[in-house]
């Protein structure tokens, strides 16, 4: 299965835009496996989105420029960007706000909310340093269910990034072939796959068996999202649930 999901699909008219990537494919359930929603918000200026709640969650905060400070009912206070990224695991209840500073470049990522492994798990806030803040024409994993990660989800969800320069290419990482779903996001710039799918920025492509080589026709960063359908998971999540 390929399915390209056009950057025509966000929702939204503000700085933040809504993905719900199982529209595309089901009229009953926003999500794709455990891929519950993706934001991408673009925020210019100093902002404060005031303490709100989360509950049944967890948001990987993926944020590629700027800056803002966190701050969170688990009593963290911490600065994150685009070499801090922070996974909030919301379970029973949690709460946190964010103060954008607006100074310099303006606040681009990505909000990423999974869809827990069960309902009502213990609250965790994790940080993650990154050494660099690109992982250049290699798949880098950030996230995964495993123990080797620093970001450990509770689903059978894994998260890679690459940041793949003009002319370069690359296939999928292993994992991601092994009849497991997958979602390639592009954060920025544009890539051929397969020679003839064309997907520039805030494109995706929804795939599973099979095998694909992305080649990027100018500078680009990617996200790529994979999960494990038949894996047990938790739907009624605030925001990774399902909406309809």
């Amino acid at each position: 299965m390929l399915q390209k999901i056009s950057n025509s699909r966000f929702l939204g008219h503000g700085p933040i835009k809504i993905l719900y990537p199982g529209t595309v494919l089901s009229d009953h359930d926003t999500g794709i496996g455990s891929i519950g929603r993706i934001d991408h918000p673009e925020i210019h200026g100093n902002t404060v989105i005031k303490m709100h709640p989360h509950i049944n969650d967890e948001i990987l905060s993926y944020f590629r420029t700027g800056k803002a400070e966190h701050s969170d009912s688990e009593g963290f206070v911490k600065m994150i960007g685009k070499k801090t990224l922070m996974l909030m695991k919301a379970g029973r209840s949690f709460f946190h706000e964010e103060k954008i500073i607006g100074e310099g470049e303006a606040l681009e990522g990505l909000q990423i909310f999974i869809r827990p492994g069960a309902k009502d798990l213990r609250p965790e806030v994790v940080f993650l340093e990154l050494d660099e803040v690109h992982s250049t024409n290699a798949w880098r994993l950030l996230a995964s269910p495993n123990p080797e990660t620093t970001f450990r989800f509770s689903s059978q969800t894994w998260l890679y990034d690459t940041r793949l320069s003009a002319g370069n290419s690359i296939a999928l990482p292993a994992l991601a072939r092994e009849n497991l779903t997958a979602l390639l996001y592009i954060f920025q710039g544009a890539v051929k796959v397969n020679g003839n799918i064309d997907l520039e920025k805030k494109d995706s492509l929804l795939l599973k068996d099979e095998e694909i080589t992305i080649e990027a026709s100018k500078d680009a960063e990617l996200v790529l999202f994979v999960t494990d359908e038949a894996g047990e998971i938790f739907k009624g999540g605030m925001y990774s649930g399902n909406q309809t």
